[in-house]
């Protein structure tokens, strides 16, 4: 039943109007969009758009993919990567999960190509009218499906791009909301843009990354009518990342993302298209203070040895006024033959939804 209540009220959002109080996932539509991938990333205080050296890229940066085939001799020409996690592990909900896949192919003369898809798995619910009657079940979920393309435009500066469907499963028509019926299904399109730069110069002596990915650009979400459609979470996502030390067996490396939410919502007249959310209003509306809360801020660590085992933690904060999800990240790796297998583990408050959630991701090179 605390199921049914969760499920329906993420479909009360999308159909609702807007006077409450949202955080910055809440705002927008299908926020499962910004649930990080892949358990080294995760490890790292969910950082990582400078620091993309497997299929995963799709999700942090595209651009990231264009690097991941430059020696034949040491490189894999193509790979696929899996993960899985319980979502909300303090929820306790035994069929609530989240899924990612994700290949990479290198295509002579193209450049490389992918393929992702990300699934978050609601349950099975069950529909009760006001006076508890079983009025039976239903299934909800959610996915968006990825291409992915990226190629070097210089030795040293890659950019990539996604183009997504975005579909969303929550409740079928027959399910009713306070007064209001209707489909619980939509479906929408996005695309990503991706740019990673390695700085020439000689002071940073080839260690220094530089990323940025504006992901999830694209027309608002209807479930009901286009007057009380949600936005997507267009997400803009800046980093770096720094060898600090490599001595050919031994490496540390430090990682920094800051992501902003480019989205914006007045609680009178709703939400500002994306264009003009993405290029003025989320930047310029309201105090100066407000709008440089609304960053979140990440930065990880990662000791690997000989290519064999890694090491990392991460912190990831959210001023309590834009969410305030605050949390240390712990991971682990193995690297061997063609595999990669990795482990991260979120350390949060008791009370935190995210508390104890962990990510286990396996690479297939080849």
């Amino acid at each position: 039943m605390k199921k049914a209540v969760f499920v329906l009220m993420l479909f009360m959002f999308s159909i609702m109007g807007k006077q409450m109080v949202y955080a910055q996932a809440g705002e927008a539509a299908v926020p499962f969009l910004l649930i990080a991938p892949g358990a080294r990333n995760g490890g790292m205080g969910e950082a990582g758009v400078a620091l993309v050296n497997d299929a995963t890229a799709a999700y942090w940066n595209p651009a990231g993919l264009a690097y991941q085939y430059e020696n034949p001799e040491l490189d894999n020409r193509n790979q696929i990567t899996l993960m899985h996690a319980k979502w909300l592990p303090q929820f306790n909900f035994s069929d609530l999960y989240y899924d990612y896949g994700a290949a990479r192919f290198y295509v002579e003369d193209i450049g490389m190509l992918g393929a992702s898809i990300t699934y978050l798995n609601l349950g099975k619910n069950e529909y009760r009218d006001e006076n508890n009657a079983d009025l039976g079940t239903f299934q909800s979920f959610e996915y968006a499906v990825a291409l992915s393309y990226a190629t070097l435009l210089k030795p040293n500066l890659s950019i990539g791009v996604n183009a997504k469907l975005i579909q969303s499963n929550l409740a079928p028509s027959n399910v009713k909301v306070g007064q209001e019926t209707g489909e619980g299904t939509a479906t929408s399109f996005a695309v990503d843009v991706g740019v990673l730069w390695y700085p020439q110069y000689s002071i940073f002596d080839n260690r220094l990354a530089l990323g940025a990915n504006l992901a999830n650009f694209g027309p608002a979400v209807t479930y009901i009518d286009k007057k009380q459609a949600d936005p997507l979470p267009t997400n803009l996502r800046m980093g770096l990342a720094y060898t600090v030390f490599d001595d050919d067996f031994n490496k540390i490396k430090v990682i920094y993302d800051t992501n902003r939410l480019l989205v914006y919502r007045d609680k009178d007249e709703g939400a500002d298209g994306v264009l003009e959310a993405v290029f003025y209003s989320s930047w310029v509306k309201g105090s100066i203070e407000d709008r440089l809360k609304r960053f979140t801020h990440s930065i990880g660590m990662e000791y690997s040895y000989g290519g064999l085992i890694a090491l990392r933690t991460g912190y990831f904060y959210e001023d309590e006024s834009a969410g305030d999800r605050k949390f240390l990240t712990f991971g682990a790796g193995i690297g061997f033959n063609i595999f990669d297998i990795d482990f991260s583990y979120i350390s949060a408050s008791e009370d935190h939804p995210l508390s104890d959630t962990m990510r286990f991701s396996l690479g297939v090179g080849f």
